[in-house]
């Protein structure tokens, strides 16, 4: 299926309390732009897992969403519509019966897969939208019928698990008709079952490395929304962790409470209010038994991991297996944008060396973290032009905040935003909103890392590639030397240098002193794939640690 058209896809995720819908144009050059995600709660499987026998109107309501959700991505052009259907479906007698009003009703080919298939594709969902480097993480998801547990590093799985625990399934066991508080004991209750069929799983995966916890599904968000709530007095935000501490509280609290107030705890939907003490029982004695203190959260899942697992199949597999989530997603970013790819590369070039020799110079002190973040930031330095030429900078700024980058934290990303807006304008003063909202250290990094980018962009002022290498050479106590290695004349690059050198004398208090030097041998240029095999590559490598020196 490997085609130089354009391809609208649409991915269908018809599980047993909801149903998503992911609607993504796929571009030639690899990169992709979401169209819309939606998601419905239909309840499909309520009153099943008694009778293994998917009711009248559970599967009625099923059938018309999904039928809208197909007319809608048709009508944005889609030339395929890929759907899976989880727990509730694989375990009905009448499966049959529902797969075939999918199909002549919404005209869909719903694949049902089996649990452990579940579980791969939501491994690929969540470990594609996340920076693991070399830890190994447990992944654990949540859903209405069933539980799924992961071990996994960033692109390989070594353990998958589904278990029929689900907070629909357990809440019709346990809480079918419960419109009160729930007392403790019954939820201890709840608690001794998970852990009682989940034994021999638990005592497989006790015997992985766990270097990190991650939990995807609607009932874990909402658990993590309701705790960021009432602990932080804000909503769930995204480098936000769940502790055990936290879950435990938020438990207690819900359980102290009635159905029709538990439907008005701020951050909590009032739609899983019946189920979520369930759902919370499993989580529970997940975390207690594996000794899970700390619980990050992610937002993806299997309806992404179709997504995933669609250009596995159909595109170059070595663009998502041989690159990082970050370095996947700022190239996701750029070429959506249509930056210029080339001179971002060369300007990505210029900026390391810079960085790198400053470094040698004795000008600062920033390590891998702070470099990494230097070569993200000046791959997608130039991706405002898409918006508009005139200050681009700024469109830059608010497309690195507002992208959703994999694989990076808040504070990461505004520190790449911010050294983007910084690349054209002044040395960033604290009366600027955008500089004044970091902490101090970010501050500190942004100054820096924003001259090297300026720099390297005005290496590259023509977009030509005529600098081959640039290099920073302390000459005594006050000047420090930029030698321009160029086989070609290079003077508007040197003019924009020296239009930019009074940035530099603020951010390091030395005088730049600008020389042409003689043209290098050229050596056979590596591929890009090559590049990113390279050990200065943060591709390969693990999350470096932030360290805490001087800029």
């Amino acid at each position: 299926m490997s085609s130089p058209e354009t391809r609208t896809v649409a991915f269908m995720d018809i599980g047993t309390n909801s149903i998503r819908l992911l609607l993504v144009r796929l571009h030639p050059n690899h990169s992709y732009t979401i169209l819309t995600q939606l998601k419905q709660i239909v309840r499909l499987g309520e009153g099943e897992f008694t009778h293994r026998y998917l009711q009248p109107q559970a599967m009625a309501r099923a059938v018309l969403v999904a039928k809208q959700f197909a007319g809608l991505a048709r009508a944005h052009g889609a030339d395929e519509i890929i759907a899976v259907a989880t727990a509730a479906t694989r375990e009905a007698d009448n499966q049959d019966a529902f797969i075939t009003r999918l199909q002549d009703e919404a005209q869909l080919d719903v694949r049902v897969v089996s649990g452990p298939e579940e579980a791969r594709l939501i491994y690929l969902g969540v470990s594609s939208g996340i920076h693991l480097g070399d830890r190994q993480a447990f992944f654990i998801d949540i859903g209405g019928g069933s539980t799924e547990v992961i071990i996994g590093t960033q692109h390989q799985h070594s353990y998958i698990g589904s278990l029929k625990l689900g907070a629909i399934r357990l809440t019709t066991h346990f809480l079918p008709e419960e419109r009160g508080p729930v007392s403790l004991r019954k939820y201890d209750g709840i608690q001794r079952y998970v852990r009682h069929h989940a034994v021999r799983t638990i005592r497989e995966l006790r015997a992985y490395r766990i270097d990190l916890a991650i939990g995807s599904s609607g009932t874990i968000q909402n658990l993590a929304d309701v705790a960021a709530r009432q602990f932080h007095k804000r909503p769930w935000q995204r480098d936000d962790v769940l502790t055990y501490a936290h879950l435990k509280q938020v438990v207690a609290m819900l359980a102290a409470l009635s159905l029709e107030e538990r439907r008005k705890v701020p951050g909590l939907n009032p739609e899983r209010a019946d189920i979520v003490l369930a759902g919370a029982a499993i989580l529970d004695a997940f975390m207690q038994t594996l000794e899970v203190t700390d619980l990050q959260i992610s937002e993806r899942g299997l309806r992404e991991g179709l997504l995933v697992d669609y250009r596995l199949k159909y595109e170059d597999a070595s663009l998502l297996t041989d690159m990082s989530v970050r370095t996947r997603s700022v190239l996701q970013l750029g070429r959506a944008c249509h930056f210029d790819e080339a001179h971002a590369w060369t300007t990505t070039r210029l900026a390391l060396e810079l960085f790198d020799s400053a470094r040698d110079a004795g000008l600062h002190r920033l390590g891998a973290w702070e470099r990494e973040l230097l070569e993200y930031t000046a791959l997608l330095h130039h991706i405002g032009a898409f918006l508009t030429y005139t200050d681009y900078q700024a469109h830059t700024y608010y497309l690195i905040r507002n992208a959703n980058l994999l694989g990076f934290d808040q504070k990461e990303i505004a520190i790449m935003a911010t050294a983007a807006l910084y690349q054209r304008k002044t040395l960033s003063r604290k009366k600027h909103p955008e500089f004044a909202a970091l902490d101090t250290r970010s501050q500190q990094i942004v100054r820096v890392l924003s001259v090297f980018l300026c720099l390297a962009e005005n290496l590259d002022r023509g977009h030509a590639g005529l600098v081959q290498q640039v290099q920073l050479c302390r000459v005594d106590a006050k000047h420090i030397a930029l030698h321009i290695h160029a086989p070609h004349d290079c003077q508007v690059e040197v003019w924009g240098i020296h239009k930019h050198a009074e940035a530099f004398e603020k951010a390091f208090g030395q005088r730049l002193v600008v020389r042409v030097m003689p043209p290098l041998p050229v050596p056979a240029a590596p591929s890009e794939a090559g590049r990113l095999a390279t050990p200065s590559d943060p591709a390969s490598a693990a999350p470096p640690t932030r360290p805490r020196h001087r800029a």
